[in-house]
């Protein structure tokens, strides 16, 4: 409270201040009067359930207008000259400075620009970019040769920028790579040819083959769209810069650069090759998959994974047999192929499987 007010007087300044807060606001009220706005709100009655569900609902301030608005008339006035021919195609700073020049001044840059936005006539200029939304892809395969995918890695060449192309298509289900190829650079035409090779390779009949890859330039070329409409091949692609929509063969590019004796670069191509032709056989026919129980991915392709998952599981009951006390919960079990394998498992359980065949 200021100092000029009396033992008697708080009351009658408190309830000022309260009357010009209705016309003013509290804050400019306060300030008037010299009183704190702590002390105002700590001494206002405060209304309890009776009073407020009997007393009508205050009033609602109405704001004065600051001294510096401009009246409709001088709106109207700017709005006017911001309409004018010769400024249809101008920025308000540009206007502004024109204006100046023939020595005239309307209101501010910054008044102009909001007098044209509220009447809905500001909008960016440059032409934007818009992105189209990519669908993610939702694929299945249930058994071989009904989801391929393919994709495109690089080599390091005996020279530092120079670069082996490694082409490489594998199956989904599987996981057995169905074909490779080593080129010294990336081409359409040797893409089709590569895919056409592949296709007559493992005779796969029209209709039943989708092949994935992500949106290189050689993926989405003509020639290779071509190919595949004219042998009856669905194909998808990945959305842009989403590496998870791809990801066997991802997986399949990390097992090769990750093998033990895989060189930090290659002589030259057949060296590149040679190495090629030697991991790809152990891959298909050697390499137990974690992601297809521990089988090859040729035991899986060229349909032997029930023989010898049901080998595996003889194996195991006759260890069980023979010490069952080494097995504490239960009996000992192979673990099953999958029977189906997705590229980005729908969320929803109700969501209608999209099979690819």
């Amino acid at each position: 409270m200021g100092p000029a007010a009396g033992p008697g007087g708080e009351d009658l300044i408190l309830d000022t201040v309260a009357a010009l807060s209705a016309t003013i606001g509290i804050e400019a009220a306060c300030d008037a009067l010299a009183v704190s706005r702590a002390t105002f709100y700590r001494n206002r009655p405060v209304p309890g359930p009776l009073a407020m569900l009997e007393s009508s609902p205050p009033p609602p301030v109405v704001r004065a207008s600051p001294a510096r608005t401009l009246g409709t008339e001088e709106r109207q006035r700017v709005l006017t000259v911001l309409h004018e021919e010769r400024f249809q195609d101008w920025a308000p700073a540009a206007i502004q400075a024109t204006l100046l020049d023939e020595g005239n001044y309307l209101c501010s840059t910054r008044t102009m620009c909001r007098i044209l936005e509220k009447e809905g006539e500001t909008r960016e200029r440059r032409d934007q970019a818009i992105h189209p939304v990519y669908q993610k892809p939702e694929l299945l395969a249930t058994a071989p040769n009904q989801l391929w995918s393919w994709d495109i890695t690089k080599l390091r060449g005996p020279v530092k920028w120079n670069y082996f192309q490694l082409y490489v298509i594998i199956d989904v289900f599987s996981r057995y790579v169905t074909g490779w190829m080593v080129v010294e650079r990336e081409s359409a035409e040797l893409a089709e040819l590569f895919i056409k090779e592949s296709l007559q390779k493992h005779e796969i009949p029209m209709g039943q083959l989708t092949i994935h890859a992500d949106r290189g330039k050689v993926m989405r070329s003509k020639p290779v769209a071509f190919l595949m409409a004219d042998l009856g091949v669905s194909k998808t692609h990945s959305r842009p810069y989403t590496s998870n929509d791809n990801p066997y063969s991802e997986s399949q590019f990390r097992t090769l650069k990750y093998r033990p004796g895989f060189p930090d670069r290659f002589g030259c191509i057949q060296d590149c090759r040679a190495y090629c032709q030697e991991f790809f056989a152990w891959y298909n026919d050697q390499h137990c998959h974690s992601g297809i129980a521990l089988l090859t991915p040729a035991m899986v392709h060229f349909g032997q994974a029930p023989a010898v998952l049901a080998q595996r599981q003889i194996v195991l009951n006759a260890a069980y047999l023979a010490h069952p006390e080494r097995f504490v919960r239960k009996p000992p079990a192979v673990n099953p192929l999958p029977e189906k394998v997705w590229i980005n498992k729908p969320d929803s359980s109700n969501t209608t499987e999209r099979k690819t065949h």
